[in-house]
C-alpha cells in the first residue's frame, strides 16, 4: 500500500484498532492506587481485563493503609477466594506490585506476610507520585 495512500486511510478511521494496535509497540503505563483492600478484588480484575487489550501494557499496583491487606499472605475476599493465587498470575504476565513499608511498621505487620515477589517500597504516597511525575504513569484509582 502506498503510503499516501495509507495515511489517508489512518487519518479516515478505516483501519480497525486491533490492527492498529498490532502495528505499534505499547507504550502504555497505569498505576492502580490502593488504599481499601475491598478493592483488592476489582484492581486484580481490572489488570487482567487491561492485559486483555493490550499485552505490553505496563501496570504498578500501588498499596498502602488499609490497601496492602490484599497482598498478605492469607488473605480472602468477600466470597473467601485466597488473593494470593491471582496476584502471582498477575505477576507472571508482568503486573508489579508494591507495598508500602511504613503502612506496615505502622499497622506492626510483620513483612515476612507480604507475598512472595510484592516489592517494599518506603511510602506507597510516595510512590505514587514518583510514577506519575518521573516515570509518566497514568492513574487510576479502582
Amino acid at each position: 500500500m502506498k503510503p499516501v495512500l495509507f495515511t489517508l486511510i489512518l487519518i479516515a478511521g478505516f483501519l480497525p484498532p486491533p490492527i492498529l494496535a498490532e502495528t505499534f509497540e505499547s507504550e502504555n503505563r497505569v498505576l492502580y492506587h490502593i488504599d481499601d483492600a475491598r478493592m483488592g478484588r476489582f484492581a486484580l480484575h481490572l489488570a487482567a481485563d487491561h492485559l486483555e487489550l493490550d499485552p505490553q501494557i505496563a501496570i504498578t499496583v500501588v498499596a498502602y493503609a488499609a490497601g496492602v491487606d490484599f497482598l498478605l499472605q492469607g488473605e480472602q475476599d468477600r466470597q473467601q477466594r485466597l488473593y494470593a493465587s491471582d496476584v502471582q498470575a498477575l505477576m507472571a504476565r508482568g503486573v508489579q506490585f508494591r507495598v508500602c513499608a511504613a503502612t506496615l511498621r505502622y499497622r506492626e505487620i510483620d513483612k515476612g506476610q507480604v507475598l512472595p515477589g510484592v516489592v517494599l517500597v518506603p511510602s506507597g504516597t510516595f510512590e505514587i507520585i514518583r510514577l506519575q511525575t518521573q516515570e509518566h504513569y497514568a492513574y487510576l484509582k479502582p
